[in-house]
């Protein structure tokens, strides 16, 4: 017998542990070279774990289990060969054979003839419970709606016949019809006040996926590590969803890709991002990092929590490639493949609030990074335009900043930046 150790290889240099969250073969199974055992779960993305060899598997952690780095998962018995899957095959269900008897004619004795009732299976002796309707008489009863605890018997044992069942009728259509009683007025409705021990006091408890713990950490170390502060303004959508809905259809026609909000977003801030450095650098240790380039992480909510994938250098790449880009990560994000490298990098975030119907919120800033742009809902307002009440499509966006970092001058001239930029999306193609 031999058998091969699986342990926990190494994932990434700031990864220590992972989470066994679902084997992917059963404890027993046989598997083949690298073929995917089980699933670990690490502080950024889902991993698959391929088997070392082929053989027969035996599951050692169970799903669940926290696992620091070389612990050991499994074992593969190597030695078992494919399709014995670790025992001998169960042999097959023999066929059942039935005999037939053959009665000679001294034995045979007259029977009485058997007819089929209701609920008798092929072969089985009718029942003859008193009160037991035949099939007609049932028919008969069901149709003149005439309850079978109202007729009585007269056939064998008691059975309900055909003529039972017509006598029944005809007794029913032949008696008095009840007067109808007088409508009462009913009472005044009372109302019962239940007592608290009739309600439902129950609760669960679920663990923690990894994911969901990493997030935490970072959150409370967001907010306990910066001097976050968040600032406000609002956006006339008027002339961005003109600009889409003028040219959509071309560009989808053209890249086979629908032309959304986020790529305009994203090259809004990345025009102002490289005018404005000190937004889109971060803090090391007692040095601030300045970045030449725009690398923008975009909040994905996915069943496990938020994850925040970025796009590297968003300042060079057209609106297609953005929405293509964006599409494969969400698609990824979604299905828990997106890889440690995909996950790393960012040096400005933005998230979409809007899509779950937020009006406004102070978006919390993706460490190390030093600020984060909070998108919300579009909704129709009445707002002053040169002396004139129009009704106009508005989103209220913020931004979220380490003071540390960022002035507040610096933050609130960034944001009406973007505005204008989004506001006259055609200077941003101009460059003007």
């Amino acid at each position: 017998m031999s058998v091969i150790e699986m342990k926990v290889p190494v994932i990434g240099e700031s990864i220590n542990e992972v989470t066994l969250s679902q084997w992917l073969k059963k404890d027993g199974d046989y598997v083949e070279r690298d073929e995917a055992i089980c699933e670990f779960e690490s502080d950024k993305a889902t991993l698959e774990f391929p088997a070392e060899a082929a053989g027969k598997l035996m599951h050692v952690a169970k799903e669940g289990d926290d696992l620091v780095i070389g612990a050991l998962v499994a074992k593969i018995d190597t030695s078992v060969a494919k399709g014995a899957n670790g025992a001998a095959p169960p042999a097959p269900a023999p066929e059942a054979i039935q005999e037939k008897t053959v009665s000679s004619p001294q034995s045979e004795t007259k029977q009485e003839p058997s007819f089929p009732t209701e609920g008798t299976e092929k072969g089985q002796q009718p029942s003859y419970a008193a009160g037991v309707p035949s099939p007609s008489a049932s028919k008969i009863l069901k149709e003149n709606d005439v309850p079978t605890s109202d007729v009585k018997g007269s056939g064998k044992e008691g059975r309900i016949t055909k003529d039972d069942a017509n006598k029944a009728v005809e007794a029913k259509q032949s008696a008095p019809t009840p007067k109808p009683e007088p409508k009462k007025e009913s009472p005044a409705p009372q109302i019962t006040f239940r007592s608290p021990d009739s309600f439902s006091r129950e609760t669960s408890r679920k663990k923690m996926s990894r994911m969901r713990r990493t997030i935490a950490k970072r959150l409370v170390s967001a907010k306990n590590e910066t001097a976050m502060l968040t600032t406000f303004n609002e956006i006339d959508m008027t002339e961005v969803m003109a600009l889409r809905t003028k040219y959509n259809e071309r560009f989808e026609k053209k890249y086979g890709i629908k032309l959304g909000f986020m790529s305009l977003f994203a090259k809004a801030c990345a025009k102002v991002l490289l005018e404005m450095p000190d937004v889109n650098a971060q803090i090391d240790g007692e040095e601030f990092v300045y970045h030449e380039f725009v690398d923008i992480s975009f909040a994905i909510s996915t069943p496990n929590g938020l994850v925040v994938p970025p796009i590297h250098n968003i300042e060079s790449l057209s609106h297609a490639e953005i929405e293509f880009k964006l599409k494969e990560l969400a698609d990824k994000a979604r299905k828990g493949t997106l890889s440690l490298e995909e996950m790393q990098g960012g040096t400005f975030t933005i998230t979409n609030g809007g899509i779950f119907g937020s009006l406004m919120s102070t978006p919390i800033i993706n460490e190390p990074q030093s600020a984060i742009l909070g998108m919300h809902a579009i909704k129709e307002r009445p707002i002053v335009v040169n002396g004139e009440i129009k009704i106009r499509p508005m989103m209220y966006v913020a931004l979220s900043y380490d003071h540390r970092v960022i002035d507040g001058s610096t933050s609130v001239t960034f944001l009406v930046k973007v505005k204008n930029l989004l506001e006259d999306p055609m200077s941003m193609f101009l460059d003007v």
